[in-house]
């Protein structure tokens, strides 16, 4: 950290909010409470009745004919077992996983733990840092942090003075301070694994239709027994075997085997989302499966691996042997290629020459370069910093289309932290968002069983559209994907298409109707 470090929060300042109550506390869990579920899953309608009719079994001295017990004892066993795996699962959760900062007191580094920063801290962040509270920087310092935890996008993003960064970003470069203005449960991690852990009721049409028929059930079945009893106390030489008899025929009225054989079918299919790594937060979870019509989907990590690919080589003045030549010696110069140099390398091989001198990629200068014995030196990097106004209509009509674009340049002048006057283009690397390779295939069996597909992604417009209408839509053949972008009319009224694209979406906002979008034809439903 430089000389020039904040003061950051005096012993008073730190006491007076800790008396306040202003830390760093993580909330607390917002899942049912293990009695909650056994509550819900114990005293259910099903369970109230055949409990009563386990009573007036057991009153009337017949412990053998109490056998229809056990359907209380499964249903509750199956729900409590499956509510608690799921709180378990979400208890664990976290977003955050910084034990250990170090914030500015007193004019000095104090190393702490997470939950003991109060609001206004002046906090340190260095590269592989992960920021434990939302914050502003407050020094000219610039920080490139990864957001891909909280919005899915694997770029990393620039922050500089007075930005606002947000918990759960990974520092990738540069130091900086930044002094915390949301903590504990404001802060933009702590409130996306809240809405993660939240739990709300299934609404279940096949459990609805079962308890309405038990409700119904209550109001006939006890005048039917009255009724019942009293005719077989004429029957019957005991009352006890006049009781026996009504709660038989109480027994089988109840469509308690229905209800168990609804409860197993369902843990049976949760069990099969958990070997896919999938959780369901109860067991009705799995009947909304067979129940979707619209889905909607994230495009980096799902479908696109969030790794890049090789696009294409476009040459200027030379050959593509020779260019490709050049690529294939940079990606080999370097022992620990970056995820560019990783793509690059797919496709070139390397000519073995002798590697004199190497320049490192550096987030500042964004390039890097290597020296090859009787080759030159060989540039890799941004084109705007490699050959600025060259080439430049080529760069934009790639970038357009939402692809990564390196400039590949060379020159036989030395070079050191700046690049010589006399460097030259002699290509641009194109690089794609690597698309999943079944991506085609699932999506050509979702549409068929007539579902509609949303993408929702922190994307721009362009990136989204080149990774889905450009390839996806060549794979899935004649499944048309979306090709406008636009918002509401002036008169804040929706576009009348449906709308496939949400582009440039935060977590936060993925149901906010006011968004961007692009639409077009989609198949499915229109509903």
């Amino acid at each position: 950290m430089s000389t020039d470090a904040p003061a950051g929060l005096n012993t008073a300042e730190v006491a007076e909010r800790l008396a306040d109550g202003l830390t760093n506390t993580p909330p607390p869990p917002v899942t049912r409470t293990v009695g909650r579920i056994i509550y819900a899953n114990v005293f259910t309608t099903v369970n109230m009745i055949m409990g009563s009719l386990l009573v007036l079994i057991l009153i009337a001295g017949k412990p053998n004919d109490a056998l229809f017990a056990g359907v209380i004892i499964s249903n509750s066993v199956i729900g409590v077992v499956q509510e608690v795996r799921a709180k378990r699962t979400l208890d664990r959760l976290e977003v955050l996983n910084t034990p250990a900062v170090f914030v500015r007191r007193d004019s000095h580094s104090v190393e702490i733990t997470a939950g003991e920063i109060v609001l206004d801290d002046v906090i340190e962040a260095k590269p592989g840092d992960q920021l434990p509270v939302d914050g502003v920087l407050i020094t000219s310092s610039v920080l490139e942090l990864d957001e891909s935890l909280l919005t899915g996008e694997a770029d990393s993003i620039k922050k500089s003075l007075g930005d606002e960064v947000l918990s759960g970003s990974f520092v990738v470069a540069g130091s900086s301070f930044f002094r915390a203005t949301r903590i504990g449960a404001d802060s933009y991690a702590n409130a996306l694994t809240e809405e993660a852990r939240k739990f709300v009721l299934v609404n279940s049409e096949l459990k609805a239709g079962i308890s309405l028929i038990l409700r119904w059930l209550t109001f006939i079945i006890p005048p039917v027994s009255i009724v019942l009893f009293w005719r077989l106390l004429d029957a019957e030489d005991t009352w006890q075997q006049a009781l026996q008899g009504m709660v038989a025929a109480a027994v089988a009225m109840v469509p308690d085997g229905l209800v168990l054989l609804t409860s197993i079918t369902f843990f049976v299919g949760i069990l099969a989302l958990a070997r896919r790594k999938a959780l369901a937060k109860e067991l009705a979870s799995v009947e909304l499966l067979a129940r979707v019509d619209v889905l909607c989907l994230d495009k980096t990590g799902t479908i696109t691996t969030g790794n890049i690919a090789f696009g294409e080589l476009v040459t200027f003045a030379e050959t593509d042997d020779k260019v490709a030549l050049g690529l294939g010696a940079m990606v080999s110069a370097d022992p620990n290629p970056n995820a560019t140099l990783a793509a690059i390398g797919t496709e070139f091989d390397s000519p073995k020459w002798r590697v004199t001198n190497v320049i490192p990629f550096n987030s500042a200068r964004k390039w890097s370069a290597a020296e090859f014995d009787g080759h030159g030196w060989w540039v890799l990097g941004a084109p705007e910093m490699v050959t600025p106004d060259q080439h430049s209509e080529i760069v934009e009509s790639h970038a357009k289309r939402g692809s990564r674009v390196i400039m590949v340049a060379h020159t036989t002048s030395a070079i050191g932290e700046e690049l010589p006057a006399d460097v030259e283009p002699r290509g641009l690397v194109v690089l794609e968002d690597e698309v999943r390779s079944d991506a085609a295939e699932i999506f050509r069996f979702l549409i068929e069983q007539g579902i509609s597909l949303r993408v929702i992604s922190g994307d721009n417009p362009d990136r989204c559209l080149n990774s889905l209408a450009g390839r996806c839509s060549k794979l899935i053949n004649r499944y048309r994907w979306p090709y406008s972008v636009h918002g509401p009319d002036r008169d804040g009224q929706r576009p009348r298409d449906p709308r496939c694209l949400w582009p440039r979406v935060a977590p936060s906002e993925a149901f906010d109707d006011q968004r961007p979008s692009v639409s077009g034809p989609c198949r499915g439903h229109d509903r």
